[in-house]
């Protein structure tokens, strides 16, 4: 069973439920003849929108009429809208079937917050579970984003090597062998408690984890008791099927927390994401949303969700093959490019997943004035 409690950092341990979101929570709960003298909810008769339709590429019009608007430009709950909630948490079921699913709260059954995209999320789970001090794992190179989000709390970063098919399970091995699995429970213990990667077509690396290694490096992270954070935006951009199983789907104890993001296949300025992992440490990422952006927009919730119940899992998966098909596209033209132009200055591996080619140049070590100044001067 997880002890939840030695992962997070005394702030998120501190986090207290705020009073008022509790009751904006309950009014919403509770049926419209409740009159609530509790909240500061402004009144919606005031706002100057009455209402919006929105006309979708294949030919159907999203419409919100003005009881709809009303509540599309009020306050909601912290964790996302009800019905966009249960949406994504069967999506999740039926694609990744985690074995958590069925526990019980306390022993890290799935839950699921909805994040103001998975930035958000992440952001918010390395200040649940990053101490200054820590060692945190992670595949390099990675992210800008992840780093700019991780550097500022005073952790040491652990790079595990890796390849183009990320991380290689037996460096990981070597990294975790100068501790001592038995002993990373004691008291002052510096061993990593969490692991963080991108599992598919990672930014900047376009690398994509096979199954294998995944369940490799999850034994790894039972034997350390470590966490490991899935961030995984191209998930619905694998180019091959059957899709990879993910970390999530072999989560047997509870020790995957996974954020995904629509931006790359419905919008990136909607801003929508989701967290999904154990509820003890989904309920505090929760608790830092309540005291920070009190929830994510609930217009462009309601927006996703009516389109989402229109289309139905059906209609959304389709909707990815036509995304997949043209990344696919784009992948191709490039690799066909770099293979014309760049095969006897360059060395790289076709991705088959995510939107990035990482092209290495040979004989060149730091190609940041080769950037900054030749190829700006071609507009490239």
């Amino acid at each position: 069973i997880m002890n939840y409690a030695r992962f997070l950092t005394a702030v998120s341990a501190a986090r207290k439920p705020s009073p008022i979101r509790i009751l904006t929570e309950l009014q919403q709960r509770s049926p419209p003849s409740l009159i609530s003298l509790a909240g500061g909810a402004p009144n919606p008769n005031t706002f100057p929108f009455l209402s919006v339709s929105i006309k979708v590429k294949n030919g159907q019009t999203l419409t919100f009429n003005e009881a709809a608007m009303k509540r599309a430009l009020q306050y909601s709950a912290s964790n996302g809208i009800p019905e966009l909630l249960t949406w994504m948490k069967n999506l999740q079921k039926n694609l990744h079937n985690p074995p958590t699913a069925g526990y019980t709260p306390e022993n890290g059954q799935m839950d699921i917050c909805i994040t103001t995209g998975s930035q958000e999320g992440l952001c918010k789970l390395f200040e649940m579970l990053v101490n200054p001090g820590d060692n945190v794992l992670l595949d390099a190179p990675t992210y800008a984003g992840t780093l700019a989000a991780i550097q500022p709390l005073g952790c040491n970063l652990i790079n595990v090597p890796s390849d183009q098919h990320g991380i290689i399970p037996a460096a990981l091995k070597e990294v975790l062998s100068r501790w001592d699995p038995s002993e990373v429970h004691k008291p002052g213990s510096s061993a990593p408690k969490i692991l963080y990667t991108i599992p598919n077509g990672g930014n900047p690396t376009g690398a994509s984890m096979t199954a294998q290694r995944k369940q490799e490096v999850y034994e790894l992270a039972r034997q350390y008791d470590m966490l490991i954070i899935e961030d995984d935006p191209y998930y619905f951009l694998q180019f091959d099927k059957p899709w990879a199983p993910s970390f999530l789907s072999m989560d047997v104890d509870g020790r995957i927390i996974r954020t995904d993001s629509f931006s790359k296949i419905l919008s990136s300025g909607l801003r929508i994401g989701f967290v999904t992992g154990p509820k003890p440490l989904v309920d505090r990422v929760v608790l830092h949303i309540q005291a920070s952006t009190m929830h994510t927009s609930t217009f462009t919730q309601l927006m996703v969700s009516e389109l989402l119940h229109s289309w139905g899992q059906e209609g959304f998966l389709q909707h990815i093959d036509g995304v997949i098909e043209y990344y696919r596209k784009q992948r191709d033209a490039m690799i066909s490019s770099a293979d014309k132009w760049l095969k006897d200055v360059a060395e790289w591996h076709s991705p088959s997943a995510g939107m990035f080619l990482w092209i290495k140049l040979k004989g060149i070590a730091d190609t940041q004035q080769l950037i900054m100044k030749k190829a700006l001067e071609k507009e490239v």
